[in-house]
Parts: structure tokens; sequence; C-alpha cells
């Protein structure tokens, strides 16, 4: 056998091995990815076999975003008291409304509310929404008031059992005092175990979850487009929608009102806790939103201040501050007028004497004789021409001086050059 034969016989086993081991590769790849494919299968069916708060931490681990998340909710953002929805397109506000006990009504006031729910309904241009909500009663915030509250009447009732007993062992007290001491003590320790007793009735009450209470709602709602095609930026068309919306909420609450229900437009804070209630049944019920705030799970909505809100304070300060320039230019214009007419008076002061001065002379000319009443008028005539010839005589004077103050102004100065 050849070296070239040999050559050729090493090549081709060489080539079929190579063949076998990529092939062997691919096999091993294939078995590896339906493995994993099997793998995430099982553990989906697991994790629908699984209770509500194990797949909320599972969903959390596998990296879902905000965007994911937000895809299932129905509402974009809450701002200026309303509830943004696709895009802007469309605007909510909510009317929290107080129902009434109808079936403790007499025949005449349940038709009396009736009719006035039936003008309600005929009065009403634009589509609403009618929303109950039904949440249980969380105690939990009253029952951490009473307990507070008891604790300080604890302390006052040790505070008052020391005094009495210190009293009761000086002596210095007579009969009726230590009496009223003793009423006063036993009142606080009254209140100390009617406190008590409230507060283990409150617990045993919040351990029902079948306490219930209904929320009654009216939604409307307001879509940009029915303007039409306009120039309107986002901004502007906001402040329309929220201008229509609380119009059309003012006439509703207006027109409810002569049924007996009571109603009020909810601001930012409330939206988001409605909003927090239908989104959250279960949770809410022991994961309240205050205790969702402050775990952090608010990176969705901003407690900033309400841009409405904003621009009312500023507004309010703008109209503050201009109404207060107005008034000090005002006040100060009359005091330059009444000033000004002070001063021309006071000039005038002594022509004013003249003159009056003339008038009793001639009305005392038939006492005085005419002669006598001329030559005292031309004394005062002339008295008057001198006054206004020394008076010319100044104003010159003093143009004289300004004019020399000025060309004195208007020389250079002569400065010294230092070496």
């Amino acid at each position: 056998m050849t070296d070239n034969q040999m050559t050729q016989i090493l090549t081709y086993t060489l080539i079929f091995m190579i063949f076998i081991l990529i092939t062997l590769l691919v096999v091993f790849i294939y078995v590896k990815v339906k493995e994993r494919k099997q793998r995430k299968r099982e553990e989906i069916k697991t994790d629908e076999n699984m209770p509500q708060e194990t797949q909320s931490s599972n969903i959390a681990t596998r990296g879902y975003n905000k965007q994911s998340i937000t895809k299932f909710m129905e509402f974009d953002k809450i701002e200026d008291n309303m509830i943004v929805q696709k895009n802007g397109n469309r605007y909510l506000m909510v009317i929290e409304c107080q129902g009434v006990n109808y079936d403790l009504m007499s025949a005449m006031e349940q038709t009396a509310v009736e009719e006035g729910f039936l003008q309600f309904l005929n009065s009403l241009r634009y589509p609403i929404q009618i929303y109950v909500q039904t949440r249980t009663v969380n105690l939990e915030n009253s029952i951490a008031k009473y307990k507070k509250r008891v604790d300080d009447i604890e302390s006052m009732l040790r505070r008052k059992e020391a005094e009495y007993e210190s009293n009761k062992q000086s002596g210095l007290f007579d009969r009726e005092e230590m009496k009223a001491q003793f009423y006063e003590l036993t009142k606080i320790r009254n209140l100390y175990e009617y406190g008590k007793d409230i507060i283990y009735n409150t617990q045993q009450m919040s351990l029902n979850k079948n306490v219930l209470n209904k929320q009654y709602y009216i939604i409307t709602s307001y879509y940009p487009s029915d303007l039409g095609n306009t120039n309107f930026d986002k901004e502007e068309l906001k402040n329309i929608a929220f201008a229509e919306l609380y119009t059309r909420c003012q006439a509703i609450i207006s027109s409810l009102f002569s049924s007996g229900v009571t109603g009020k437009i909810l601001d930012s804070n409330s939206l988001v806790e409605l909003l927090y209630m239908a989104y959250n049944r279960d949770e809410a019920e022991v994961f309240g939103l205050d205790k969702a705030i402050s775990a952090g799970y608010d990176e969705l909505y901003s407690t900033a201040p309400e841009v409405i809100d904003k621009k009312i304070r500023a507004l309010d300060a703008e109209i503050e501050a201009k109404a207060i320039t107005k008034a000090e230019d005002t006040v100060a214009k009359v005091r330059t007028l009444r000033e000004r007419k002070l001063e021309e008076r006071r000039k005038k002061m002594d022509d004013i004497i003249d003159e009056m001065a003339k008038m009793i002379v001639k009305e005392n000319e038939a006492y005085l004789g005419r002669e006598v009443v001329q030559e005292s008028i031309k004394e005062l005539t002339k008295s008057r021409q001198e006054r206004n010839e020394q008076e010319e005589i100044a104003k010159e004077k003093e143009e004289k001086r300004n004019v020399k103050k000025e060309k004195e102004a208007k020389k250079p100065r002569r400065t010294t050059k230092t070496a």
C-alpha cells in the first residue's frame, strides 16, 4: 500500500468522524431546547395552580416592566382632578354622591325624591355613568386613634390616682375637698373603662369581613374631538376639557340636590384611591392605599401639586401685586394733586387777601366815604403790582442762576498730571 493511499484513507476517516461529531452536537442542542420548552410549560401550569400572592411574586421575578403593566390599565394618568384616557383623547371627571335612606322616608318624601330624580334625568344633555363600589369597612385607623386617646386617658388616670393618694395621706384637705377629688378620679376611671370597651367592640367588629360599605359615583366624560378640526395644543385642550367637565359636574350636583342627594367632585388623590380599590379589590382590604404609597408602590403616580392649583396661586399673587401697585400709585397721585392745590393756594394767598380786602372796603363805602374807598383800592392794587414785580424779578434771578449752573457744568474740568 502506497503512501498516497494511506493518506486518502486517513482523510476519509477524519471527515467521517467530524461528521459524526457535528451530528451528535446538533442532536444534543435539539434535546436541550426541547427540555427547556417543557420546563417552561410546567412552570406555567404550576403558576396557574398557585395562589394569587405566589403568582404576583413570580411575575415580579420574570422582569415585567412598566410598559407591560400599563397595557392592562384603561387610563393613562390622573391630572387636574381628571382621569386621562386614550392619550388625551378622552377625559373623565367623577362625582361622589351621598345617598338618602329611601326606605325610611314617608310616602310624600319618597314622591319628592322620585320627582327630583326625574327632573335630574330630564335635564341631562350628555351621557353619564353610574358606578357603585363596594368596600370592606377597615377600622384599623379608627382603632389606632382610639388606642392613642385611651393611652392618654390612662396616663391621666395614673397621675390623678397618685395625686389623690398623696393628698389623702397628707391630711391637709377636709372631707368635702377629698370627696370632690374622689368624684373627679371616678369620672376619669369610668371614661378609661368606657374607652377600653369601645376598643374591644371595634376590634371584634373589624374581625367580621362581611361589614361592607357602598360608595356611589357619577362619571361624566368629554372628548376633545367634539371641537372639530382645531389648532389647539394639548395644554389648551386639557384646560377646555377641565372647564367643560367642571361645569357639567356642578350642574349635576345642583340637579341632584333637589332629590336630597349631595355630591362633590373627587380630587386627584381621591381618584387614585378609587382606581386603587377597583384594581386591587382583594389586597385593598388588608393593604390600603396609604400603606401602598408608604411602601413605595407609587412609581406610576406623582404627588406633585396640581397644575391648576399652581396657576391659581400664581394668578392670585399677580393680581394682589398689581392691586397693591395700583393702590400706591393712586394714593400718591391724589396726594400730589392735593399738595399741588395747597401750594397754588398758598402762592395766591396774598392775592386772595387783597381781593377780600377790596370787597370789605366796598361793602363799607357808606361809612368810609367814596374817596377813602377809592384810595384804599388804589393802594391794594399798587401793593399787588409791586408783589408781582418782585416775583418776576425773583423768577428772572432764578433763571439766570440756573443758566449759570448749566454753563459751569458744561465747562471741562482741569486735571492734574502726575509723573
